[in-house]
C-alpha cells in the first residue's frame, strides 16, 4: 500500500506537464542542427544533460522515457531524416545505442548533479555524456568497422559536446539564479 502511494503522489498534473514539455524540448533539441566543426551538432545531447540536472533524475528519466516510447511509436521525434527510418527501425540503426546513452546520462547526470555547484554540475554532464559515448560507441561497433569507430562515432563530435557542456553548465546557473529570485 505505501509503494502505491509513493507511486500516485508522483504523478502529479505538475509532472505530466512537465514531463510532456520536456519531451517537446528534447524533440526540438534534436531537430536543430547549428554548423559546427568538424561536423554541424543538434542540441539533443545538451538538452539531456540539462534537463537531467535541473528536472532530478526521476522526473528527467520519467521524460526520457516517454521520449523514447513516442520515438518508438514512430512519432518523429529523433534526430536524422526520414530516410534514416523511424520508430524501432530507426532506434535499432547506427544511433541506437547513443538513444541508451541518453537514457543512462539522465540517471547519472541527475544524480551527480543534484545540489552541486558549477563545477560539480560540469563534471556531472561530462560523466553522462562519457556515458552517452559508451553506449553509442559499444552499439555503433555493429555498423562500423573497429578501426574507424572512433573516427566516426567519437572525434568529430568531442569539440561540440565540450561546447554543449559549457553552455549546460551556464543554463543552469540561470535557471537557478532565476529559482532564487523567485522565492
Amino acid at each position: 500500500m505505501q509503494l502505491d502511494t509513493r507511486i500516485a503522489s508522483g504523478v502529479s498534473p505538475r509532472n505530466i506537464g512537465l514531463t510532456l514539455g520536456a519531451v517537446a524540448l528534447l524533440t526540438l533539441a534534436a531537430k536543430t542542427q547549428v554548423p559546427f566543426w568538424p561536423v554541424p551538432m543538434t542540441l539533443q545531447s545538451l538538452a539531456v544533460l540539462v534537463l537531467a540536472v535541473v528536472m532530478g533524475p526521476r522526473l528527467a528519466l520519467a521524460a526520457i522515457l516517454t521520449y523514447m516510447a513516442a520515438g518508438a511509436a514512430g512519432l518523429p521525434v529523433f534526430a536524422g531524416t526520414p530516410a534514416m527510418g523511424i520508430g524501432l527501425a530507426y532506434m535499432a540503426g547506427p544511433t541506437g545505442g547513443f538513444l541508451v546513452g541518453f537514457v543512462l546520462a539522465t540517471i547519472v547526470t541527475g544524480v551527480l548533479g543534484q545540489g552541486r555547484g558549477m563545477i560539480g554540475r560540469a563534471l556531472a554532464m561530462i560523466a553522462g555524456t562519457a556515458l552517452i559515448y559508451a553506449a553509442g560507441l559499444a552499439w555503433l561497433a555493429n555498423f562500423v568497422p573497429s578501426s574507424d569507430l572512433l573516427a566516426v562515432g567519437l572525434m568529430p563530435f568531442v569539440p561540440g559536446d565540450i561546447v554543449k557542456i559549457a553552455l549546460g553548465v551556464m543554463l543552469v546557473e540561470g535557471v537557478n539564479r532565476l529559482r532564487s529570485t523567485r522565492g
